[in-house]
């Protein structure tokens, strides 16, 4: 019996690359929560407009190239350690392409396909070792090898997210006097990170105002951690400021 197309049916389309939403949300939520963590304590310290844009643009520098050089690293090995399970899964599939059906077919049972089928289907995947080491990768490895990390691209927005996000906090003492600046960096930062909750609801069932709020919860009190330290440092040391 032919399967009919129901007009109402919406097929589900990808929404993006995981890990590219992955290091653009780490990149900017940390870009902004770091470096208004930062000069915050430095401005509530110091006061002084110089040394707080000076700090910002120096931790959005190194902060920057510090998080794409380790989003690389991790990306990479990451990568190598998979591109090695899969180099494995290929010999032991050529070595032993009998015990290698007979595993793929148990594990098509396992997941709950009839015997028959099961047997039907593993048969055929080996006849292509291409397409049974895709699928041995898919069930025993849990690696999808079309879609391996890319350390390059990985960094790279990283490293951009990074400084859009730490633009946030630091552009208002770029025009404004540092007391000025405090408040309106506060407030925008924390509209940022508010948006930027709204905007990985659209990967989730999750409500736009439940993941903002999330975002907006965990990642301010870097802002009043930032403060605090200034408070107590100017305390301790009120001479030096």
């Amino acid at each position: 019996m032919p399967i009919e197309h129901n007009p109402n049916y919406i097929h589900h389309t990808d929404s993006g690359n995981a890990a590219d939403i992955r290091e653009l949300v780490f990149g900017m939520e940390d870009g902004m929560t770091s470096t208004l963590g930062a000069i915050t304590g430095i401005a509530t310290a110091t006061g002084d407009h110089f040394t707080v844009v000076l700090a910002g643009s120096v931790v959005i520098a190194v902060e920057s190239i510090s998080m794409a050089v380790g989003s690389y690293l991790s990306s990479k090995s990451e990568r190598e350690i998979d591109e090695r399970k899969l180099l494995e899964e290929r010999i032991e599939i050529q070595k032993f392409p009998k015990e290698e059906t007979v595993e793929m077919m148990e594990m098509y049972i396992k997941d709950g396909w009839p015997k028959d089928l099961a047997e039907t289907m593993a048969t055929t995947a080996a006849k292509n070792e291409q397409l049974l080491l895709k699928e041995m990768a898919y069930r025993e490895l849990h690696i999808n090898p079309d879609n391996l990390e890319n350390p390059g691209r990985n960094a790279v927005i990283m490293f951009f997210s990074y400084i859009i996000g730490g633009a946030f906090p630091i552009t208002p003492y770029l025009v404004l006097p540092v007391y000025t600046a405090l408040p309106i960096s506060i407030g925008v930062t924390l509209v940022g990170l508010f948006g930027l909750g709204v905007y990985t609801s659209r990967f989730s069932k999750r409500t736009w105002w439940r993941s903002g709020l999330e975002m907006l919860a965990l990642a301010s009190a870097a802002a009043g951690v930032g403060y605090f330290v200034g408070q107590l440092v100017s305390s301790i040391w009120p001479e030096k400021m």
